[in-house]
């Protein structure tokens, strides 16, 4: 028989005494295994965090039944929480422009189960046909164009997609679109975007001509939360590369694109594994 898929409960609170006791012995009480269990105390904010992998013994209720039995626990400790089988997996919604090297890894990476999602919709404000040296696998694909004098309908038109396709993530897949205030509201703490910067760097056009003409030895790349202040919400991933007077703009665009492939893939990958927890303008990250 295959094991039974684990559950993952994350939580966040204010920190006092007792709580992991609590949550140990909660589960401990209905018949739940903990396989791992990571925590972390924001000694700056008073905040504390918890991500707790565990399995139902015998005798244990369905994950409805734990996630309900839980609520008055987190209600006693002011928790803000969530409790999900890991066979339940997250519907995302990838959005993207004409640049699709970040948007090739994600496929690659879903087709091959790397990435255990489920890609519930793609969309772009280039046609189809944009794309078509890319297998989609059946993910239905919307072109939603746009120009700076049909932007707000547009915009109001993939508010509706998202209403419609209720994705648990949207990933701008270098989607060269500033996204407004009040969508980027609506969507705080499930929409990750990709910037092709080590944020703070170099911002608006041709970041690594940028980079290059200031003599830079260190290029990279910065998936983060989208929020209303562009380009400054909750840093999830980063990583960079050390580069040489002998590089080229052309070189570093190539390494850029090969920084931000992986970068988005591994923010990606937290979020879906709910390894990511908002700690204000920041992000508690239990890695793997």
């Amino acid at each position: 028989m295959p094991a039974e898929p684990a559950i993952v409960l994350t939580l966040s609170c204010r920190n006092r005494p007792g709580i992991v006791a609590a949550v140990s012995a909660h589960l401990f009480e209905n018949a739940c295994n903990i396989l791992d269990a990571q925590q972390y105390d924001d000694t700056q904010t008073g905040n504390f965090f918890m991500r707790v992998v565990l399995n139902r013994l015998d005798g244990a209720a369905p994950v409805e039944a734990l996630r309900e039995g839980f609520a008055p626990l987190a209600e006693r400790f002011g928790m803000a929480w969530s409790m999900r089988g890991t066979d339940a997996r997250r519907r995302v919604m990838i959005l993207t422009s004409r640049f699709d090297h970040c948007l090739a890894d994600l496929l690659y990476r879903w087709r091959t189960g790397e990435l255990a999602m489920d890609l519930a919709a793609i969309v772009s404000n280039h046609p189809r046909e944009t794309f078509d040296h890319l297998d989609f696998g059946g993910v239905p694909f919307h072109h939603l164009p746009v120009t700076k004098d049909t932007k707000l309908e547009q915009e109001s038109a993939l508010w509706r997609l998202v209403q419609e396709v209720s994705p648990d993530l949207v990933v701008l897949a270098r989607y060269m679109q500033v996204l407004s205030d009040g969508l980027s509201a609506k969507m705080t703490g499930r929409c990750i975007n990709i910037h092709h910067s080590f944020l703070p760097g170099f911002k608006g056009a041709k970041p690594y001509h940028q980079a290059h003409a200031r003599g830079v030895k260190l290029i990279g790349a910065t998936a983060h939360y989208v929020t209303s202040d562009l380009d400054e919400g909750p840093i999830i991933e980063q990583d960079v590369e050390r580069i040489s007077h002998r590089d080229t703009p052309d070189d570093l665009v190539r390494k850029g694109r090969d920084i931000e492939r992986r970068v988005l893939a591994r923010a990606v990958r937290l979020h879906i594994e709910d390894r990511v927890v908002l700690n204000g303008g920041k992000t508690v990250v239990f890695t793997d």
